[in-house]
């Protein structure tokens, strides 16, 4: 007879002996995936003790074997918590990442008692942000993305999380389409921002994510130059455009948006330190 138990110091050195980082919380969450339980919970009761379901064990090992592999935890899983909220995750679609309720806070912060404003979440992906904010701060929220792969989890999402965004298919660089769009409270943008020399050294995690989520351009600045030229005219007079940003590319984005008449830019740190957001007002002055 094997245990729970048994299985599951099974899959923790076999993480273990594979280098594999935080070993047990990744273990944790594979059992919770095979078994159906909250593990935490689990491990503290009689049936820790008894003998392990074959079929959830089998399930469970070949999940920690795909994670020896480096395929994410997050995909294995397929489902991944951010800013409290269950999204849906899978290949074709970003992970949702901790830096990035950084620029949910500030934002919830900043727009916090405006009602009825108007957001539209650009390279939307899972569409954490947008819903996120939509759920936080009331507002009406359009989640614009080019990739199929990633709409069919922000539809998901969108279900999920019981959420009333409106998902818009299209190519956030394209003027055409830009012009299509209406004038918004807050653009905010998550833009894939990689280097041609970050994507030569990922993480291997990271290579099984879509290239066209990460890669920037050869500077990682493409989409902050597209998008800061392209919809700086769809913000409303005194709303925002705000950024996450890569380690470094505050000075960069700054100026682009200083360049196109933005008012205010300013740019904020997250809990490391690591300036992660950059964002500026649309403001019209007298001697403008």
């Amino acid at each position: 007879m094997v245990t729970c138990k048994e299985i599951f110091k099974k899959g923790l050195d076999t993480l273990l002996e594979n280098d594999i980082e935080n070993a047990e919380f990744d273990c944790g969450i594979l059992f919770e995936k095979a078994f159906g339980v909250s593990f935490n919970s689990f491990k503290f009761s009689q049936d820790y003790e008894k003998e392990a379901d074959k079929k959830n064990s089998d399930n469970f090992l070949k999940m920690i074997n795909k994670r020896c592999e480096g395929y994410p935890l997050q995909y294995i899983a397929e489902e991944w918590e951010f800013f409290g909220m269950p999204f849906k995750v899978g290949e074709g679609v970003l992970i949702p990442r901790q830096d990035t309720e950084t620029l949910v806070e500030f934002l919830i912060s900043r727009f916090k008692g405006n009602r009825g404003i108007s957001v539209c979440d650009l390279c939307a992906g899972s569409g954490c942000i947008g819903i996120a904010l939509e759920k936080n701060l009331n507002c009406d929220v359009s989640c614009v993305e080019f990739s199929d792969s990633a709409i069919k989890y922000l539809e998901e999402n969108k279900m999920l999380n019981n959420s009333n965004v409106k998902i818009v298919r299209g190519d956030v660089l394209n003027e055409d389409f830009v012009k299509t769009m209406g004038k918004f409270d807050l653009i905010v943008s998550n833009p894939p921002y990689l280097t041609k020399e970050d994507m030569e050294a990922l993480q291997k995690e990271v290579t099984f994510e879509p290239e066209m989520a990460l890669f920037g351009g050869d500077d990682g600045l493409d989409f902050y130059r597209g998008i800061v030229r392209l919809w700086k005219n769809n913000i409303k007079d005194g709303g925002m455009l705000a950024f996450e940003i890569g380690m470094g590319q505050e000075d960069e984005v700054s100026y682009m948006m200083i360049h196109s008449e933005l008012k205010n830019v300013r740019f904020k740190a997250d809990l490391c330190g690591v300036n992660r957001i950059v964002y500026g007002e649309n403001i019209f002055l007298e001697n403008d």
